[in-house]
């Protein structure tokens, strides 16, 4: 009988990359007898194939293999989606602390604190009612807005200075207003 040569090569299998010695542990353990017996059942079936289904078995194989990679890949755009979302979670979190974050109120109820990056500024009642007063005038969002400036100006510096606002134009000013607006309403007498 005469042997029987394939026209093509013999595939050979990728090495694998190295792995930490629990996970060939773990892997080797729970697959090595499956994948030995389908390898062994592989190679006893590749002398009976012509050349196209040996071509049409290594194809396929390529073809799994880029799966699996793409699998592995798409796992790990998962995970570091994950983490992106987790750290903006966090930075907004954190965000609610910076900036103008609240209006407190002395026990004696003589004097208010706003609240600016965890530093407390001093308000008395009176300069309280005076900004209150502004920000519910008469004018534009920029009118207001630069009256209450002119006034923290004139009157109030250490706020601008420790808010680090340098004009009418500044958000924080914005954000200033708003916290008024929320916790304060104006009534008339």
């Amino acid at each position: 009988m005469a042997k029987v040569t394939p026209k093509t090569k013999a595939v050979k299998e990728p090495v694998p990359k190295a792995k930490t010695v629990s996970t060939v542990k773990k892997k080797s353990a729970a697959k090595s007898k499956a994948w030995d017996d389908l390898a062994k059942e592989m190679k006893s079936l590749i002398p009976k194939l012509d050349e196209e289904g040996l071509a049409f078995l290594v194809k396929q194989s390529h073809i799994h293999l880029y799966n699996m990679q793409v699998d592995a890949l798409n796992k790990t755009l998962v995970k570091d989606e994950k983490r992106k979302k987790e750290a903006a979670a966090k930075k907004t979190g954190n965000k609610k602390e910076e900036g103008f974050s609240g209006i407190k109120i002395s026990d004696s109820g003589s004097s208010y604190y706003i609240v600016y990056n965890n530093e407390w500024v001093a308000f008395s009642r009176d300069e309280m009612t005076i900004l209150v007063k502004i920000i519910f005038g008469e004018g534009s969002d920029l009118e207001i807005r630069e009256q209450l400036y002119n006034w923290l100006s004139r009157e109030r510096g250490d706020l601008l200075n420790c808010a680090s606002i340098g004009n009418k134009f500044d958000d924080k000013l914005k954000t200033l207003v708003r916290l008024l607006k929320d916790n304060f309403k104006l009534r008339n007498k």
